[in-house]
């Protein structure tokens, strides 16, 4: 492992592959400290959900809101009635066809959970990440960790110990290193506390294929109010101002100091550019990691051509329209 070295913390660099820096990263949640885990989705900054103040510490930590909930997550579906109650039958259809995977289920909130997880909310976002470093972590501790993105607050989700690391180096105890993740988005979230049933946030599993299971509606509104992690609408943001575009405005672009991430074959002499995938799930995986490389070119602003419009990509144009809003 190395350090980096701060004002107040040193952040550990732990290897996911050396079961030393795994125990030494269950200690330091043990402790009250927070460690950056990775998940099939994103890295997640996880602390021990039970323990309000350390919970405290990833609000600190990211600047974000104390209202603002987190998602709790578990290593067995056992643990679903410790942190929630009124649990449909639903709950555990979901569970049993996507779990361990990319879904969040939005449930009533278990009386004797803290409501620092919950942003004071009476409802919780729990799920069973499917990342081997995370399941072991958790499972062979016992412990339920709380675990939004491991980033500043509304900056770009990391998908790599790398970006955790220039991020939140010196604000953390410890990064977990487990290699890039699988998907790049975050979680799908749905709420089963009322019928029918809505996505809250669009991820990996979409609500055709949650309906599919369940044999009941799914609803996916294109908009909505509840408040869950990732709802605010400026989200997913890179420090340079990003532009959703279409394919006509590139080809006509005169400006000269933009940077592009484009899915047609263009003429790319005038400007920065990096070609995205066609395929929706490489994508998905590319998104951030694409962003926040174009950010470091020191353009005046990043275009990204619009993806295709249909159910398999709404969770990316949910991503890009939050990247590209302003307070």
């Amino acid at each position: 492992m190395w350090l980096i070295e701060e004002e107040t913390l040193k952040t550990q660099h732990l290897l996911a592959s050396d079961n030393n820096d795994i125990e030494q990263a269950k200690t330091i949640l043990a402790s009250g400290e927070l460690v950056a885990i990775p998940t099939e989705t994103v890295y997640g900054l996880a602390a021990d959900a039970s323990n309000p103040e350390a919970v405290k510490k990833i609000f600190a930590a990211k600047g974000r809101p104390a209202d603002h909930p987190l998602i709790v997550h578990i290593g067995d579906v056992e643990q679903l009635s410790d942190w929630a109650k009124n649990i449909p039958q639903q709950a555990y259809t979901i569970a049993d066809a996507f779990w361990p995977g990319p879904v969040t289920l939005l449930l009533d909130k278990a009386d004797q959970a803290t409501p620092v997880v919950t942003g004071g909310l009476d409802t919780i976002g729990i799920r069973m990440p499917a990342h081997d470093v995370f399941a072991t972590l958790i499972k062979s501790s016992g412990m339920a960790v709380a675990a939004p993105s491991a980033n500043p607050y509304k900056k770009l989700s990391p998908t790599s110990a790398q970006h955790v690391i220039k991020s939140l180096g010196g604000k953390i105890a410890a990064v977990l290193d487990g290699g890039d993740c699988a998907h790049g988005l975050e979680s799908t979230i749905i709420d089963l506390t009322q019928k029918p049933f809505r996505i809250l946030r669009s991820g990996p599993v979409t609500a055709a294929q949650l309906a599919a299971t369940l044999g009941e509606e799914v609803l996916s509104p294109k908009a909505h109010t509840v408040a869950v992690p990732g709802n605010v609408t400026s989200h997913y943001q890179p420090n340079t101002k990003v532009r959703l575009v279409d394919l006509s405005d590139i080809e006509r672009v005169q400006e000269t100091n933009i940077a592009c991430l484009h899915m047609s074959e263009i003429d790319t002499r005038n400007f920065k550019s990096k070609r995205m995938p066609n395929d929706v799930s490489r994508y998905s995986h590319d998104l951030y990691r694409a962003l926040d490389e174009a950010d470091q070119w020191g353009c005046n602003e990043i275009w990204v051509e619009r993806p295709p419009i249909s159910d398999d990509w709404l969770a990316v144009h949910d991503r890009l329209n939050r990247a590209q809003s302003k307070l």
